[in-house]
């Protein structure tokens, strides 16, 4: 009888342990005072750019961008005084030497490695109490009635976006990359519908000027939609246009009546009930949130 062979699992690198994991939504004006600490930390740029501060250099993140500080390395971080960004940071700690590989290193983001961001902040949100945008916390309370595995599932996925951003950056995975990618866009239809939501943003668009463009039903449009995005098109748009409310009202240039205005609402006091909706705080309240 053929035994079978058993391989020992060799882990390139051991999430031994998540500190913090922050989604900010920054005013225009923000920058912290700066911190050391005795674990890693990842800065990833989701919205707009910011400017990190490493032991006295200063690294520009544009959007799509993440950095990483490492352990004991002084640094702060910064808005850029014209536009309101949104930045996801997570410090965890990790004794593998392969982490070295990510000591001063700016990354430019793939499709896929952006979905392993937004999961774990998903997995955040429901297993720990996270406060809105305190830069100062530092424990998270763990949920009353956490999701079930939750901080596993932020260990192991922050496992996996680090080895792709190392194999990313040292390999040209050639075909089977953009084969995943397109699996991961939810193919040309999703992609193209997006893109002409992002678009007209601060205007309206329909579903039959979706239908027209892509030549497709609006049947194939609602399903294939809903599927791979799990919203449907109306609902996708509204909340483009709420985040970018919520960048305009961060911002302070422009008042609740001209922001509802450029993002055509018909009235302001529609686009008010729909920002409540959508965040659980008038546009007003947000505004005097994001100054504190």
């Amino acid at each position: 009888m053929k035994k079978y062979f058993k391989h020992k699992i060799n882990n390139l690198l051991i999430i031994n342990g998540i500190v913090t994991v922050h989604y900010f939504e920054f005013d225009k004006n923000y920058r912290n005072e700066g911190e050391s600490h005795d674990f890693w930390e990842l800065v990833y740029c989701d919205k707009q750019d910011v400017f990190c501060y490493a032991d006295g250099k200063q690294i520009h993140l544009k959007e799509g961008q993440a950095f990483f500080h490492k352990p004991n390395e002084f640094h702060s971080l910064s808005a850029n005084g014209k536009t309101a960004p949104n930045v996801f940071i997570i410090s965890f700690v990790c004794h593998s030497e392969a982490m070295r590989f990510f000591e001063g290193k700016k990354i430019t983001l793939s499709d896929l490695q952006k979905k392993y961001i937004y999961t774990i902040i998903d997995e955040a949100k429901r297993s720990f109490n996270i406060p809105f945008s305190d830069p100062e916390l530092k424990k998270m309370e763990i949920l009353s009635s956490p999701i079930l595995g939750g901080v596993q599932m932020i260990k192991n996925y922050l496992e996996i976006l680090l080895i792709n951003l190392m194999r990313s950056t040292t390999e040209n995975d050639g075909e089977n990359s953009l084969f995943v990618n397109t699996i991961e866009l939810g193919g040309q239809l999703v992609k193209k519908t997006v893109e002409m939501l992002k678009d007209n943003v601060y205007g309206r668009v329909s579903i039959q000027d979706i239908c027209n463009s892509t030549i497709y039903s609006r049947a194939y449009l609602f399903k294939k939609f809903k599927k791979t995005t799990g919203k449907t098109v109306m609902e996708y748009f509204i909340n483009l246009k709420m985040t970018e409310a919520k960048r305009l009202i961060r911002e302070r240039e422009l008042s609740v009546k001209e922001i509802a205005d450029k993002l055509a609402f018909d009235t302001p006091n529609y686009f008010s009930k729909t920002f409540k909706k959508k965040t659980g705080m008038t546009p007003l309240q947000y505004r005097k949130r994001s100054s504190l």
